[in-house]
């Protein structure tokens, strides 16, 4: 397509394709030709009055609602375990995400690239492609969310070498080898950044009698968060939440070794998965896995220490991709940009 083309497209509004990480906590659009247009959390909010619909509020204004809300505001997450839990939410999330980053074009309807976990069900891959297809989509093709992590993390899928991605989501961690445009093994565990602060949580609750909202446990896996005991000074921050046996609010200090010690469950079943698909891999793409290491992408990446005890784990290197959280969006982005080279990545779910 030539740039007058091009040009003439973008005068008069025509919509553009778009590539969308429909994550558990966090929605990624990226716009071809513009980059990462759109990055929310994966949350919306009906306000009621007398029993009737008032207002709808998605992404991070619904966000600042959860756990917050009186009876008439309802807070939901239409994601878990990266699928759709909740249709006609889900529907109305991505509908309004599509109309944010295409409001200024006025024509036609975008083609979509959207992710799905490795370990979804074709049900659940069918529901994901419906919802987006509700919500305005010209033509929707999907993508394996481990295939779209490892293109935006720059690994060579398409070369026959093998690449191993650990992808870890909020509600999913996706472990895949890859070679020459194709997942040669791969496996999912509904486990991820959400399970973490569930771990938080339950650890807070058990030990310390305290409790506290998913708002606060997933600010503590950000703030002192840790796979690992470190060396030196521990980190520790205050923490206010209810006091289970009195009943009344209360503030403790947390260290930081009590979030490793309380993490020691997901972050042993992720380690788990990743041997699993290490001990299942032909031998000549196991010897590039010796010589290439394991990348680590998604949100669950950012742990401190988790690179530690995979690289432990599996005597392997392990690295961090360059931006771990925009990876899949990223990778969705640059099929769309490049679709005559990895157009065969891509599917449809009868």
């Amino acid at each position: 397509m030539g740039y007058s083309v091009r040009k003439m497209i973008d005068m008069f509004g025509f919509s553009a394709d778009m590539g969308m990480d429909l994550g558990t906590a966090n929605t990624l659009v990226y716009v071809k030709g513009k980059g990462i247009q759109l990055n929310e959390p994966s949350v919306v909010a009906r306000v009621l009055s007398k029993g009737r619909l008032e207002a709808v509020e998605y992404g991070f204004k619904a966000k600042m609602m959860q756990g917050r809300t009186p009876e008439e505001i309802n807070a939901v997450r239409p994601l878990k375990d990266g699928v759709i839990a909740d249709f006609r939410a889900a529907e109305e999330m991505i509908k309004h995400f599509i109309g944010t980053v295409n409001k200024h074009r006025l024509f036609g309807r975008p083609l979509v690239v959207v992710c799905v976990p490795y370990g979804s069900t074709p049900v659940e891959r069918r529901a994901i492609q419906d919802a987006v297809e509700s919500a305005g989509a010209r033509e929707v093709y999907l993508i394996f969310e481990p295939m779209a992590a490892a293109i935006g993390a720059n690994l060579p899928v398409t070369e026959p070498t093998g690449s191993m991605i650990v992808d870890i989501g909020g509600g999913t961690t996706e472990v895949a080898l890859l070679s020459l445009g194709g997942i040669v093994k791969s496996k999912s565990i509904r486990v991820g950044g959400d399970s973490f602060d569930d771990a938080i949580l339950s650890y807070i609750r058990r030990v310390h009698n305290l409790l506290i909202g998913e708002p606060t446990a997933e600010r503590i896996k950000k703030t002192i968060g840790a796979a690992c005991l470190r060396d030196g000074e521990p980190r520790t921050m205050e923490i206010k939440g209810r006091d289970l046996i009195h009943g009344v609010p209360k503030e403790i200090a947390l260290s930081e070794h009590h979030v490793a010690e309380s993490l020691q469950e997901p972050v042993n079943q992720i380690l788990q998965v990743v041997l699993n698909v290490l001990e299942t891999a032909p031998p000549e793409l196991s010897a590039d896995i010796v010589e290439r290491g394991i990348m680590l992408s998604g949100g669950g990446a950012l742990l401190e220490g988790l690179d530690t005890v995979l690289s432990k784990g599996t005597g392997l290197h392990v690295s961090i991709a360059e931006d771990p959280l925009s990876c899949v969006a990223l990778g969705t982005g640059k099929v769309l940009e490049n679709l005559s080279d990895l157009s065969h990545v891509l599917f449809k779910q009868d």
